[in-house]
């Protein structure tokens, strides 16, 4: 198969290599088996990551929520990262996130506070953004503005959305930065990528997301607001946000027109698309680009945390 000389060898590999999709349908009877069966086959990635990046992980209680605590081993952590790992709300873990999170915590010398919000099924909307936002208030009041960042990768981004919007509306302090990795902001899966990339992005398929939104809307509109934030309000008081996608992200439309609304706005937004690459493409530390990425993602936070 041909594909983009921009990219490198081992994404080219990757693609090369991709086994078919598989449909496996969100229902109570199946989901356990499909979040074991998600975490096996992140784990080795997750525990490379603690190794490569030499970081210590730690299971904390936020407000009475379930987070996971990580932090560059003999460091002095001088920033705080809260985090909303991503799996379609109804899979994933903090920890499944870890080649994410560790290398925010490695290059920012950063606390990273993922929050282990409840997933649907079992406890669908609001029981996510109910924990976020109790998470959220608490590390907004304890950390000193300019001080923390919050961060999110696909159904993460779109939590992460959601808790700016919540706080916003509520007139809390908001975070210095914002990252937002191929963030599932639209569930009623408007824009031509998920019919253009479908079959093309090899981690992500139209069927699976359908089912999770369904799953985490239960009887709401998908096109509410408050399950979809791309419909929600921005503002100006919005941090300034860097987003990622690639040109095979089955999201990249949402992630395109996401930017569009917040620009309009009055919301700084660094918009990056790697050619050739697929939804959330950090994950895969095999990568160069997903190295990359992650450390333009620690410079914006960076760069915008200038206090310490």
């Amino acid at each position: 198969m041909r594909h983009s000389t921009l990219m490198s060898a081992e994404a080219q590999k990757f693609l090369d290599e991709a086994p078919a999709l598989e449909h496996a349908p969100v229902d109570p009877a199946t989901i356990d088996k499909l979040r074991a069966d998600t975490r096996a086959g992140f784990e080795p990635a997750a525990r490379r990551a603690i190794a490569r990046h030499k970081v210590q992980t730690q299971d904390i209680e936020v407000a009475g929520v379930a987070c996971m605590e990580t932090m560059p081993e003999g460091e002095q952590a001088i920033r705080t990262v809260l985090y909303c790992y991503g799996g379609g709300y109804v899979t994933g873990s903090p920890f499944e996130d870890l080649p994410i999170i560790a290398a925010l915590a490695d290059h920012l010398k950063a606390r990273v506070v993922a929050i282990g919000y409840r997933l649907a099924p079992e406890h669908p909307y609001p029981a996510a953004v109910d924990d976020g936002f109790a998470v959220y208030q608490s590390i907004s009041s304890s950390c000193a503005p300019g001080t923390w960042a919050i961060a999110g990768e696909s159904a993460g981004g779109n939590l992460a959305l959601a808790l700016l919007q919540k706080a916003d509306a509520a007139g809390l302090a908001m975070p210095g930065a914002a990252a937002l990795l191929s963030p599932w902001c639209d569930l009623a899966s408007q824009g031509d990528s998920l019919s253009g990339n479908a079959g093309r992005d090899p981690t992500l398929y139209p069927d699976h997301l359908e089912d999770a939104a369904r799953a985490y809307a239960g009887d709401r509109d998908l096109a509410d607001p408050l399950v979809s934030p791309i419909y929600g309000a921005f503002s100006d008081r919005f941090p300034p946000v860097i987003m990622t996608t690639g040109t095979r992200d089955l999201l990249l439309s949402g992630v395109v027109r996401l930017s569009r609304v917040m620009q309009q706005a009055g919301v700084s937004v660094d918009l990056r698309v790697w050619d050739g690459l697929w939804h959330v493409f950090e994950f895969y530390d095999e990568l160069p680009e997903a190295a990359a990425s992650l450390q333009d993602i620690a410079d914006h936070i960076h760069i915008r945390l200038t206090s310490v």
